[in-house]
């Protein structure tokens, strides 16, 4: 005899995997690290408009401008980390 089980019992019965989903701390990482991801999507943006013609001059002023300010984004993360530690009680 087979037996039936309902897509919903599957479901169900993964949702019941709390950890699964991302800690209070995770999402505080995340949160931390946003302005340098908004940054290396910027900058893979620049690279993608490059990509199917010849570099021009202002396209290499858009990707070094991208790459400076990811730098930039990467140094301030850097710096706020032992901070961010210190209010942790690392």
């Amino acid at each position: 005899m087979n037996h039936v089980v309902t897509v919903q019992d599957a479901i169900t019965a993964v949702a019941c995997w709390d950890w699964l989903e991302p800690t209070d701390a995770e999402l505080d990482a995340i949160e931390r690290e946003l302005p340098l991801i908004d940054e290396q999507v910027a900058e893979l943006d620049a690279q993608i408009i490059c990509m199917d013609r010849p570099l021009s001059e202002l396209d290499a002023r858009r990707l070094r401008r991208a790459s400076n300010r990811v730098l930039d984004a990467r140094r301030k993360l850097t710096n706020q980390a032992p901070a961010a530690l210190s209010e942790v009680g690392a």
